[in-house]
């Protein structure tokens, strides 16, 4: 292991460090800051100071209640979050590829919001994965690639957009809906994306044309786009989904996140095809792709952070900084 003194965070012992925890699931109220050891990395381990960590909708969904916990193997006392992005600061014995003073990012799944977070050098699933940070990439914009970033590129592996298609994407405002739709328009189609009345400036300057949810959407995709549309990802429910399939878009182009529905395949960011995070980093690095940050919270407000991000209207995504 190299073991140097790590850094100490601002005015704090390395004795100890913060980190957010539920001591009982239910909703943001119950999410509190505590002082806990310091981890420590162990062989095929480091361990990162984190500096950024990236907010997401599974991040209270999974802890809303003990039997969906249990699905994603979190028992009490757990922590909250995953996408995180820092410094290496100890590289644990057999370890090649990272060393002390690394600007990384990855996912810790339900324990990102934290000063520390140790992960496997080799992990390569959200849950626990850590990857070098691009020059160009800045830690808040790291925290965000993880979970939100895997998702869309995963969606669009199942729809194929291309040169010649017209892709209607629900919830295109969203933290998922950032990347899919700057993606499927680098893939060369055209991109509806649904939406309120007040969100439609963001859309169009994320490269969508907004269309309103809701009662009559079909009628006012038609209004868009006369020849039809060839593909939809719904990021949301399942009301762009069902409207893809009465606009005549077959199955097979139909891919939904948060919802099944039957005959739809739908898709996952644990799925996500091999690199496909690296490649969004370097978009990101190349100027090509931008995350735009809605807002951010130091650890102390966690509660507010949540209640923000869990209302479903936010433009972007919500970051904690450590």
């Amino acid at each position: 292991m190299t073991d140097v003194p790590s850094e100490e965070v601002p005015g704090r012992p390395l004795s100890a460090s913060r980190a957010v925890r539920l001591e009982s699931f239910g909703g943001p109220e119950f999410l509190v800051v505590r002082e806990v050891p310091v981890p420590e990395a162990g062989p095929g381990q480091v361990r990162v100071r984190v500096t950024a960590a990236g907010l997401n909708p599974m991040d209270w969904f999974m802890t809303a209640d003990a039997d969906t916990a249990s699905r994603f193997g979190l028992t009490l006392p757990t922590g909250f979050g995953t996408d995180y992005a820092g410094v290496v600061d100890q590289v644990g014995a057999g370890v090649t590829g990272f060393a002390r003073g690394d600007r990384v990012y990855g996912g810790a799944l339900s324990r990102a919001v934290a000063d520390f977070v140790v992960v496997d050098a080799t992990g390569n699933t959200p849950a626990n994965e850590v990857h070098h940070t691009p020059d160009g990439v800045d830690d808040r914009t790291a925290a965000t690639l993880t979970i939100a970033g895997r998702t869309a590129s995963a969606a669009l592996a199942v729809v194929a957009p291309g040169p010649g298609d017209t892709v209607l994407i629900g919830g295109a405002g969203g933290g998922v809906g950032v990347f899919a739709v700057q993606l499927a328009r680098i893939a060369g189609a055209r991109v509806i994306g649904t939406g309120s009345a007040a969100s439609a400036d963001y859309l169009r300057e994320l490269g969508a044309e907004p269309v309103a949810y809701g009662d009559g959407l079909e009628d006012r995709v038609r209004a868009l786009a006369p020849a039809g549309i060839t593909a939809a990802i719904d990021l949301f429910g399942t009301e762009t989904a069902h409207a893809a399939r009465t606009l005549g878009v077959p199955d097979a182009r139909i891919t939904t996140i948060a919802a099944q529905i039957d005959g739809i395949a739908p898709a996952n960011g644990a799925n996500a095809a091999p690199g496909a995070l690296e490649e969004l980093a370097d978009l990101v690095a190349t100027g090509r792709l931008r995350v735009p940050i809605a807002a951010t919270f130091p650890i102390e407000q966690i509660r507010s952070a949540v209640e923000l991000q869990s209302g479903r209207r936010v433009k972007g995504k919500v970051v904690i900084d450590l």
